[in-house]
């Protein structure tokens, strides 16, 4: 059997054998066959396995960069507290450097030093050659180390030097209290502390201070502050005549005697130097002169130690 093709408005016409007609037939299918594949595999990427397998690889990939997302968040919150945390620390140290500098100044001031040598408003003097060799840039976690270290090294001088304060201070109010000096205008020792003749019966007996021989009616002053705690004769110490007894704490009491007239009252603040009585020859006594005690917790002591009698 043969197909004759006859085109529309021509003359001529194309005839086909049997042959010819299968082999179209054969290629037909064929090509239907690769189309229907191809959809087929479209329609598998669109809607099937290969769409499965394609979203969990994306899903997989969002999870992924949602929890880098959250650590650099987490990240990004500890390197803050950490922050934090050092710019308190930095506080805390230049809070007590502050320290530092205010007790060098008091205790230079104390101890007499020299402030330009030891000026603590100013960074200490240091230097030296670069070495190439050793330049190593601080780790982290050694700069922390040494941060902390360093911390606890200021607050140890810290305590160490408010001791030294307090233990200077402590000298500086016993020397302020001792009582040192000369008690009245001129004058000279007439008589020691200790074993004597008695200057009434000539029998040895113990005199509990020193008199110091001086004009009638000259000044008695304070050896250093303190405050009155007696004035008059005291029963016991007749022979004492009137006297002025002053407190000057840190166990230090000093007592004058023989007066002729006291220029305090009981209870009155007196300052170094201040007049508190004249030189008179009240009580047991050849004429005017000063008797004069330094106690210590309420038991006589030499006086002569605390004098320090004017030069020319």
């Amino acid at each position: 059997m043969n197909i004759i093709i006859v085109p529309a408005g021509r003359g001529q016409n194309t005839s086909l054998s049997h042959r010819h007609v299968v082999a179209a037939l054969v290629l037909l299918l064929l090509l239907a066959t690769l189309v229907g594949v191809a959809a087929y595999k479209i329609n598998a990427l669109l809607y099937g396995e290969g769409s499965v397998a394609g979203g969990e690889i994306l899903r997989t990939h969002e999870r992924q960069l949602a929890q880098q997302r959250q650590e650099i968040e987490i990240a990004k919150r500890n390197a803050e507290l950490h922050l934090n945390a050092l710019a308190q620390r930095l506080g805390t140290m230049q809070a007590h450097m502050l320290r530092l500098n205010a007790l060098g100044q008091r205790l230079t001031h104390m101890a007499g030093l020299d402030k330009k040598e030891f000026n603590f408003s100013e960074e200490p003097a240091r230097g030296g050659p670069v070495n190439e060799m050793l330049l190593v840039n601080a780790a982290v976690p050694d700069f922390l180390k040494s941060l902390e270290q360093l911390s606890g090294q200021i607050e140890k001088k810290t305590s160490h030097l408010i001791v030294l304060e307090d233990v200077m201070l402590e000298r500086e109010q016993r020397a302020a209290s001792s009582p040192t000096g000369w008690p009245v205008q001129g004058g000279w020792v007439s008589s020691p502390f200790g074993m004597r003749a008695d200057p009434f019966t000539g029998q040895t007996s113990r005199h509990d201070g020193v008199d110091i021989a001086s004009g009638l009616g000259a000044p008695i002053k304070a050896l250093t502050r303190g405050v009155v705690t007696y004035v008059g004769q005291k029963q016991g110490r007749e022979g004492y005549g009137l006297i002025v007894e002053i407190n000057h704490g840190n166990g230090f009491t000093t007592r004058y005697a023989h007066l002729r007239q006291v220029l305090v009252k009981v209870g009155e603040r007196v300052e170094k130097g201040q007049a508190v009585a004249l030189v008179g020859s009240s009580g047991r006594s050849t004429g005017p002169h000063l008797h004069f005690e330094v106690l210590r917790d309420g038991i006589t002591v030499n006086p002569r130690p605390f004098l320090r009698p004017p030069q020319g």
